[in-house]
């Protein structure tokens, strides 16, 4: 039977993580810099223990104005330094919490940094591991931060977005074109389904190209984001494919 993870990104203040959660099956909780706070962060890990989801480290840059997402000037030690400290502080609360934390996906341009930046992304796998080299690593598909996990001995989990275009090139259509979103739920959720089913996507030029999937990212700051869950959920059973946390298989 094809599985797939159904990755969020949670703790971020947008209000309905608890409506989420049984819906996802693993977790990235924001570590207090880019959003969140010591208390959202606890919350979130209670809340992902008591539903059985894989709970993960979400780190971004220092950046609550942009939250993360502005493209920073960064050196490869201060991606090192972003993650050990955030990702230290999760590891830590969740221990005193009883749960465990399975995984790293950085956050916003953090994330489009160590996409694309074999030096950035290096830097992030070495921080990780030297945290616990059990940890595992969710980045873009196609990207450098899975070659570097991979090189550091780290289990990776491919990512894709169902709710992004992509470039010829495989990366994210930036944020800050017209067509970066898929607003149609419809059409967001037939992404997901040729890319889980066939492994293949469309860019926006209109050419094709394969892509892997371990986990799909679904967004849960936009206010569609429990009824567009519910229909992914509900698509994905009708066709057979059995959704279960990357870091159980």
């Amino acid at each position: 039977m094809t599985t797939i993870d159904i990755n969020c990104d949670l703790g971020e203040g947008a209000g309905h993580d608890a409506e989420l959660m049984p819906l996802i099956t693993s977790a990235n909780i924001a570590c207090g810099v880019h959003a969140g706070d010591h208390t959202t962060m606890i919350e979130t890990i209670d809340m992902a223990a008591a539903a059985g989801v894989a709970i993960g480290a979400h780190p971004g840059l220092n950046d609550r104005i942009g939250m993360g997402r502005r493209d920073l000037p960064l050196s490869p030690s201060s991606a090192a330094d972003l993650i050990a400290v955030q990702v230290g502080e999760l590891v830590q609360l969740a221990h005193l919490r009883g749960a465990t934390v399975t995984h790293v996906k950085p956050h916003g341009a953090l994330y489009n940094r160590a996409a694309k930046d074999p030096a950035i992304a290096d830097a992030i796998a070495k921080a990780v591991r030297s945290i616990d080299p059990s940890l595992a690593l969710i980045g873009l598909a196609g990207g450098e931060l899975l070659r570097a996990g991979r090189a550091r001995g780290l289990r990776v989990a491919s990512e894709v977005f169902a709710d992004r275009t992509y470039q010829s090139d495989g990366s994210l259509t930036p944020r800050g074109s017209a067509d970066a979103f898929i607003t149609d739920e419809a059409e967001a959720v037939g992404q997901v389904m040729r890319i889980v089913q066939d492994g293949i996507i469309r860019a926006t030029d209109g050419s094709e190209f394969q892509i892997a999937a371990d986990t799909i990212c679904l967004h849960g700051d936009g206010p569609q984001a429990l009824a567009f869950a519910w229909r992914l959920r509900a698509e994905l059973g009708t066709a057979g494919i059995a959704v279960k946390a990357f870091t159980a298989c």
